[in-house]
């Protein structure tokens, strides 16, 4: 299984992105999709995620601001961005949980760069 992001890319303050995760290989189920990002220097945190129940939570300083949709048809998930601000600056991770018909892991994808600059 691997997952690739995508869409990163440099935008000024106030732009916008969106940011694109596509899981491919032995999928039968996957879940908990999400957003997480690492700014220099800095732990990686949660962005966004959708629970095993459904609904996505956001971490608070992107609330309002960005938006987490999937397509579970195409097993990808992804990451409207507008309003960007510079302390948005990082470099940004999918994951998510994949039953691959034995056991369920957890998956990461490669990373994308997000630089917010003017």
């Amino acid at each position: 299984v691997q997952l690739q992001a995508s869409g990163g890319g440099l935008v000024q303050p106030g732009g916008s992105l969106r940011l694109s995760c596509a899981a491919s290989g032995s999928i039968s189920s996957i879940n908990n999709m999400g957003w997480y990002r690492q700014a220099p220097g800095k732990q990686r945190d949660l962005v966004a995620v959708f629970t095993s129940g459904g609904s996505a939570n956001y971490a608070d300083s992107v609330k309002g601001r960005f938006t987490i949709s999937r397509d579970n048809a195409k097993n990808m998930w992804y990451l409207q961005m507008n309003s960007l601000k510079p302390e948005d600056t990082a470099v940004y991770y999918c994951r998510a949980g994949v039953f691959d018909g034995r056991r369920w892991s957890d998956y990461w994808g490669q990373g994308t760069q997000v630089t917010v600059s003017s």
